[in-house]
């Protein structure tokens, strides 16, 4: 087999671990849910990085391999040759997710949100076994399974464009939905309490991304009215619609044209306002996902209306500049 088909199968593998992590997590009624999400989204995470150093190193095998000091017949360990390191079956080992993090991150290829959202489920996975009810901060693992998901989603776009993700369905289901008539009353241990402080020390000492996050709250209500105030959205014929308040689609398009003017030089190192920057725009404009259109009299057809713009607007413009 071809190194290039190994990268694609390391592909194939990461997207089928990180589909099988959501489903589980979807299930109805499942009593290890967050750990199972968390060892199969490491496990996803893991081999989608050593598919990505693959890449970079013209895919070259021996960029994932282990090695170890050369032991001579005598006994005597070498300070400079290196051997290949076998498991007990004589395959090759691999180096292992931190290392992976680590050579990413220190080629600029690897956000620290991502390192942190990671580090945060490898100690839940860890510690998994010392949870004695993990129903009891259950909300807080499932902000940063959002996360890990939109993590994934964003990188992907940036890595491997060529593979589009839209075919399958990658969202978590909220708990507020899953078990709203379920209350949970539980003391959260020592354990538990250690790993909500270590996960929120990484939100508070990380810089904010647009693209990238540690964790994710997510709110789930259902509220009566009267009224068809809201806006409705439905991007996929076979989805679910979903009404939004203007207050609330402002939330999901916070961005507007002099933002983006002015953050782009920021990202890119060949960005500049010129008739190829309007014309990306003017697409960009045309698509409900990246931009809604909001008037200043929604009850006026012809009142004035301003343009604001997804975060995932910058994943369009990543195709056309080259990013920092």
């Amino acid at each position: 087999m071809s190194n290039k088909k190994i990268y694609k199968g390391l592909i194939d593998k990461s997207i089928g671990s990180m589909l099988s992590a959501i489903e589980i997590y979807n299930k109805p009624d499942f009593k290890y849910r967050e750990e199972t999400f968390a060892i199969l989204a490491i496990n996803s995470w893991e081999i989608l990085f050593k598919a990505r150093l693959l890449k970079l190193n013209a895919y070259k095998l021996n960029t994932i391999y282990c090695y170890k000091p050369y032991i001579s017949k005598k006994g005597v360990k070498s300070s400079k040759k290196k051997v290949l390191d076998r498991n007990r079956t004589g395959n090759p080992k691999t180096i292992s997710i931190h290392d992976a993090m680590l050579r990413l991150n220190s080629a600029k290829e690897l956000p620290i949100q991502i390192i942190n959202n990671i580090d945060a489920l490898i100690e839940l996975r860890d510690n998994a076994i010392h949870f004695v009810n993990s129903n009891s901060i259950s909300n807080q693992v499932q902000e940063l399974g959002f996360a890990c998901i939109k993590n994934y989603i964003n990188i992907f776009k940036i890595w491997h464009p060529r593979n589009n993700l839209s075919q399958y369905n990658l969202y978590l289901m909220p708990l507020a939905y899953v078990d709203s008539k379920r209350l949970v009353h539980a003391a959260i241990t020592k354990e538990e309490q250690n790993f909500l402080t270590l996960v929120k020390d990484k939100i508070d000492s990380s810089e904010h991304s647009a693209d990238f996050d540690i964790a994710i709250q997510i709110e789930v209500n259902f509220k009566k009215t009267k009224s068809f105030d809201g806006l409705a959205i439905q991007y996929d014929k076979d989805g679910v619609p979903i009404t939004l308040t203007e207050e609330e689609v402002r939330t999901k398009f916070p961005l507007t044209h002099a933002d983006i003017c002015k953050k782009a030089p920021d990202r890119y190192t060949d960005f500049k306002q010129t008739p190829k920057f309007h014309g990306i725009m003017r697409t960009i404009k045309s698509d409900p996902k990246l931009c809604h259109n909001r008037k200043l009299d929604t009850a006026n057809p012809k009142s004035i209306s301003k343009n604001y713009f997804s975060t995932n607007v910058w994943q369009e413009l990543d195709k056309h500049y080259t990013r920092k």
